[in-house]
């Protein structure tokens, strides 16, 4: 089981690197490691299981915070309906790849976070607002699927880390909160 303690933090070298692309067909190797950094995510997200491992609260995982240079992303959104717990989002991405994106730009009002950076960064974390990813599942198949305004900001966010981008990379350093006036800002 994948704790707080496997997740490397920003400083380690691995964040910095642009990971490999998984060999297919998929090892099951590396399907155990897509199943554990799902298990983790959904772990985070029980308020019993984060507090008995002291896990912190987690949408998104990819294996370079686990120091496996690997292209491989977990996204666990939960549903906030009651009626329909059905999660927004719930996969595992191997080799995922933003194939196309809008123009419009989207960020989190309250900005991003990360499992790898234990200090608040403030700032606005510019990002397509819609973008369109291939990756192969954990079955070996090909997918495409759109995403658009948080789960897409959730899957890039991951993506980055393949590529060695960190989340405050996007922030506008000399004013965090500076952003255009056509950017759509979520909640």
């Amino acid at each position: 089981m994948i704790k707080m303690t496997d997740i490397i933090r920003e400083g380690n070298p691995t964040l910095r690197e642009v990971a490999s692309e998984v060999v297919l067909p998929l090892s099951e190797e590396d399907k155990q490691l897509g199943q554990d950094m799902m298990t983790f995510l959904k772990n985070s997200q029980d308020p019993k299981m984060a507090e008995k491992y002291n896990l912190r609260g987690g949408v998104g995982l990819a294996a370079p915070q686990l120091d496996i240079a690997k292209r491989v992303i977990a996204v666990h959104l939960p549903s906030n309906d009651p009626e329909n717990p059905t999660p927004l989002l719930n996969a595992i991405m191997y080799n995922p790849k933003i194939i196309s994106h809008t123009v419009q730009d989207a960020c989190l009002r309250d900005g991003e976070g990360c499992l790898s950076v234990d200090r608040d960064v403030p700032g606005y974390v510019v990002r397509h607002a819609r973008i369109t990813v291939t990756y192969i599942d954990e079955n070996g198949e090909t997918q495409k699927k759109k995403f658009k305004n948080y789960e897409a900001i959730v899957v890039q966010h991951e993506i980055d880390h393949l590529n060695g981008v960190m989340f405050y990379d996007h922030i506008n350093k000399p004013n965090p909160f500076a952003i255009n006036k056509d950017v759509l800002i979520i909640d």
